[in-house]
């Protein structure tokens, strides 16, 4: 298969799981029930699909991807774990545009993570993206003050940092952690239902946040992990941010939640950073690919 041919089928697969990530908060958010509750069901439901997925590749290519690759795999799907309770946290404690927004600087949560620990020093133009990323996430935070947002604003960059570690951690053990985000549902699972057990069961429509996580989250994940395989970090960056842009849209639609004019100031802030940090990495990274080609000509 020609390179030509690889990257358009990257494109291709990592657009389908950015695309099916925007409808995760308004299937949250349709299910109509208790954080505990939903994140019961969700969690549940993926873990079990995910299983179901993995055996069926195991019984047709023994060289399926470990499910838990060692320590470091461990410690990857603790901190997906705690990563999704911070999320499912911040869907029920501040607006969708708000979380939505706060989740895109997990790009930047990673830039400094991997220049803090894997010595990877950014550029000068990623520090300005950071110092005006930050600039945006202040100006949602600060009008979330005193509005009873800011605990799920705060839920959202916990969600941000725990993500952007696990990432960090993959990329430094080197080993394929395609199922170890999925299979580390199972510590939400777990507090979860401890949970439900003290507080009761509550959710009015189940079969909204079953469909989630049976058949959004293992598609979602399962795309967009397999599509470094194929494009660049910046091209499947550029994925991530679909649901930034539409899960608001999807939100406005539905239940008529409208903004506030300084989440919208500062989401546009992120937004546009991003995609002209990307833009600028990918312009980089076939620059380089260029010189490479001519200095060592086929």
């Amino acid at each position: 298969m020609s390179s030509h041919t690889d990257h358009q089928k990257g494109l291709l697969v990592t657009a389908i799981g950015g695309l099916t990530l925007t409808v995760d908060i308004p299937l949250i958010r349709l299910a109509d029930g208790g954080a505990w509750t939903i994140l019961l069901l969700r969690t549940g439901t993926t873990f079990v699909a995910s299983l179901i997925i993995w055996a069926v590749w195991r019984s047709l290519n023994r060289n399926a991807p470990q499910l838990i690759p060692g320590w470091s795999g461990l410690v990857v799907a603790t901190i997906y774990g705690l990563g999704s309770i911070a999320f499912v946290t911040g869907v029920f404690n501040t607006s969708t545009a708000n979380l939505v927004f706060i989740l895109a600087f997990t790009t930047m949560f990673s830039a400094l993570l991997s220049w803090l620990f894997l010595r990877e020093r950014p550029r000068p133009l990623t520090l300005a993206a950071l110092a005006l990323m930050i600039v945006g996430v202040a100006i949602i935070v600060g009008d979330s003050v005193g509005t009873g947002h800011l605990f799920g604003d705060l839920m959202a960059l916990c969600s941000a940092l725990l993500i952007a570690s696990a990432i960090t951690i993959s990329r430094a053990s080197g080993k394929d952690m395609g199922f170890t985000a999925l299979v580390g549902v199972i510590l939400p699972f777990a507090v979860a239902a401890f949970m439900v057990s003290r507080t009761g069961f509550q959710v009015n429509a189940p079969w909204w946040i079953i469909f989630n996580g049976a058949i959004i989250m293992p598609i979602s994940f399962f795309c967009l992990a397999n599509g470094p395989k194929y494009i660049s970090g910046p091209e499947v960056a550029m994925f991530y941010l679909l649901e930034t842009v539409l899960a608001p849209v999807w939100v406005w639609m539905i239940f008529a939640e409208t903004p506030s004019r300084n989440s919208l100031i500062g989401g546009a802030i992120l937004i546009v950073t991003l995609v002209a940090h990307s833009l600028w990495q990918l312009h980089e990274g076939r620059k380089r690919r260029a010189t490479l080609a001519v200095s060592h000509p086929a």
